[in-house]
């Protein structure tokens, strides 16, 4: 993925960054005439909004950048609205900014630059191109932005060129990039292999559903261990979804993406761990051999599951995987699941909802996402609620008995599949842009990612 950066600061075009209403702060690190014709102009320095202002020989003379204290808090990718609004030249950051800051500028610019081109030309204009300012980690941020990008095209894809098939392809370019190792289990062999219900919610699809498992590390590191839902389209199955419903439904392997995006993070910065990442491929669709509401399935655990709603599936293929990971005993569970609707009308679209019965995680998690900018909140694993789950035929239900606390019975009924490990993080997100924000356009989008390496990072030093 190619950079909009440049290190040369040959003719680099100054940006000064300003807090409302901060213009005089600025008097001694600008030109008079800058100061008039911002005022001029009417620029406050409002968060987000620049103004260009000419030099005296009239080319692009200095550039303006209102930044804000909560609201930059809220706004981690805000350099971005420059890199998409300016025009192609050299700039260079003039206000000197802590490490923190640094990294946060230049992804933002980076991400400025991002659109899912896969079926439109480039719109061929050459890019502004950002010197970076003293102090940011390249590194870091290159591999920040190339998960971030992935994550979005993965998700962006549409279900005719994102199938099960193209899902575990990208797995294996992944593993091909950090030499890691990936065996991926198709059709009937899930049976054998034991994920009974990963074959049973794809078995309708033409296009068979598999199993993908990466792995990566020394044996005798710290265990790590992400699970990704990928439901590459959701029909609903027999429940099927209204046609308003299916409209996202390419975005449902979501969590699979987020796994995905993870992973070539922690490899390439090598962190020390082994890791794993499993991913239930499928395609929830509607067939003659299409799971029935009512059926009853046995699980990789054993546990027998009631079918109480197929459009409820997406926690079927996530419990075979989970309890293939649980009997490793990893030292860090992680999966990411596009999986209820309830999470979204409490949290909202930008705020994914975390599980875990570990409070130290759980805390150490969301000190991690303040820092980063890279935002999720804690519902609870509330213990009554699991009775909702009970069934009279099976083990449990895959849907709860009522409306309401849709999002926390999910968590509950993959609880039961996670027995062995006690350091487990469920997140059910939303992974998608509604309402564009500066390097945020309508579309796929990476949550929690650069909050969970930071604590991986943290957690297993070098």
């Amino acid at each position: 993925m190619p950079l909009p950066l440049v290190a040369s600061r040959d003719l680099a075009v100054p940006i000064h960054c300003l807090t409302k209403g901060g213009l005089d702060a600025l008097a001694d690190r600008v030109p008079p005439f800058a100061l008039a014709w911002a005022r001029s102009a009417g620029f406050d320095g409002k968060a987000g909004s620049h103004l260009m202002v000419p030099g005296p020989d009239g080319d692009l003379g200095l550039v303006l950048f209102g930044i804000g204290g909560a609201q930059q808090e809220a706004e981690p990718y805000a350099f971005a609205a420059l890199s998409a609004a300016l025009p192609a030249g050299t700039y260079e950051i003039a206000t000197p900014l802590g490490p923190r800051e640094a990294n946060a500028a230049v992804l933002g610019w980076i991400m400025g630059r991002y659109a899912f081109r896969r079926y439109k030309d480039d719109d061929g204009k050459a890019p502004p191109l950002l010197v970076p300012p003293i102090g940011a980690d390249l590194d870091q941020v290159r591999r920040t932005a190339e998960a971030v990008y992935l994550i979005r095209d993965l998700v962006n894809t549409p279900a005719s060129d994102m199938g099960p098939e193209d899902l575990a392809a990208a797995a294996i370019r992944v593993a091909a990039v950090h030499d890691a190792r990936i065996a991926v289990t198709v059709g009937d062999d899930l049976l054998e292999a034991g994920y009974p219900m990963v074959h049973a919610v794809g078995r309708a699809s033409d296009r068979a559903p598999r199993l993908i498992d990466l792995n990566w590390g020394e044996s005798d590191a710290p265990r790590v261990t992400l699970v990704g839902k990928g439901v590459c389209f959701d029909t609903g199955g027999l429940d099927l979804k209204p046609s308003a419903g299916m409209l996202l439904m390419k975005k449902d392997m979501g969590g699979a993406a987020h796994a995905l995006g993870l992973a070539h993070m922690i490899m390439d910065a090598q962190l020390p761990v082994r890791l794993r990442v499993l991913i239930p491929a499928v395609e929830n669709s509607v067939a003659g051999n299409a799971m029935r509401p009512g059926d009853v399935l046995t699980s990789r655990k054993g546990l027998t599951v009631e079918i109480g709603n197929t459009d409820a599936e997406g926690r079927l293929v996530l419990a075979d995987a989970l309890a293939e990971a649980d009997e490793d005993r990893p030292d860090l569970l992680v999966d990411f699941a596009t999986l209820t609707g309830a999470a979204r009308v409490a949290l909202g679209p930008e705020l994914p909802a975390l599980f875990t019965p570990d409070d130290e995680l759980a805390a150490a998690l969301a000190d991690h996402a303040f820092e980063q900018r890279d935002p999720l909140w804690r519902l609870p694993l509330w213990a009554p609620y699991d009775k909702g789950l009970e069934s009279k035929v099976a083990d449990l239900n895959n849907v709860s008995d009522g409306p309401f606390a849709g999002a926390i019975t999910a968590a509950l009924f993959l609880k039961r599949f996670v027995t062995e490990t006690t350091t487990w993080a469920h997140l059910d997100l939303f992974a998608w842009t509604a309402k564009p924000g500066p390097g945020r356009p309508v579309g796929g989008e990476a949550m929690v990612v650069r909050a969970l390496f930071a604590l991986i990072a943290e957690r297993f030093p070098a």
